[in-house]
């Protein structure tokens, strides 16, 4: 998918993946993680989200990296913040207090420049791409993070009947991402209320990926 279709999603203002409130799926489950207060959350693929509002509410840090620019700028818009931007090379940075947004590619993200974090939050970036483009992502994630714990949101439903995305990201396709380097529990299962953009029926699911050695 080129980036100009999520430019393009964004200077139309069609954004019905973004929700008007914290995601009652992150709010219900981030305690999974077991973080202490002030640990940094990275959000990829993070648009202008509640959910960073409402990190930061609980007393964490946040750092994201988001295609658009005009999301970005958004973002900072509703929190009423005046970010500094420092120009990075392939990236920008928009930091204020406690909040780190990259704008451009996540490709383009080195683990040098995004910095340390304690855990990750995927609830708009693996099911935002096409089946072709996952493996490497998550290749990618794992090789900036450092394999830190992660809070992941996927879809099941007939991708036949829903060409997405969002796109339906199965239990057996989360496994070949992720078991060689974590633990996967799911955590819940839950029907998308009216069905996913009310045409056909969905389940989200919640993962916890950590450490195998979180098992013993």
């Amino acid at each position: 998918m080129e980036p100009e279709f999520w430019h393009d999603k964004w200077r139309r203002n069609e954004i019905g993946f973004h929700n008007s409130e914290p995601h009652p799926l992150l709010v219900q489950h981030f305690g999974a993680l077991v973080l202490e207060k002030n640990s940094r959350i990275f959000l990829p693929l993070c648009g202008k989200t509640l959910d960073i509002p409402w990190l930061r509410q609980q007393g964490f840090q946040v750092a994201g990296v988001e295609l658009s620019e005009l999301a970005v700028q958004q973002l900072f818009a509703n929190l009423a913040l005046e970010p500094e931007v420092e120009d990075l090379g392939p990236v920008k940075l928009y930091r204020t207090e406690g909040i780190d947004i990259f704008v451009g590619d996540v490709f383009e993200l080195t683990r040098e420049v995004l910095g340390t974090v304690d855990a990750v939050y995927d609830r708009a970036a693996l099911v935002a791409l096409p089946e072709d483009v996952r493996r490497r992502y998550t290749a990618h994630l794992q090789s900036i993070t450092g394999c830190v714990p992660q809070l992941l949101i996927t879809f099941e439903y007939d991708q036949r009947l829903l060409p997405g995305p969002p796109f339906c990201v199965s239990s057996d396709e989360v496994a070949q991402h992720y078991q060689g380097q974590y633990r996967l529990t799911l955590l819940d299962r839950v029907p998308v209320p009216g069905g996913l953009k009310g045409k056909c029926a969905a389940d989200e699911l919640v993962w916890l990926l950590d450490s195998p050695s979180a098992a013993d």
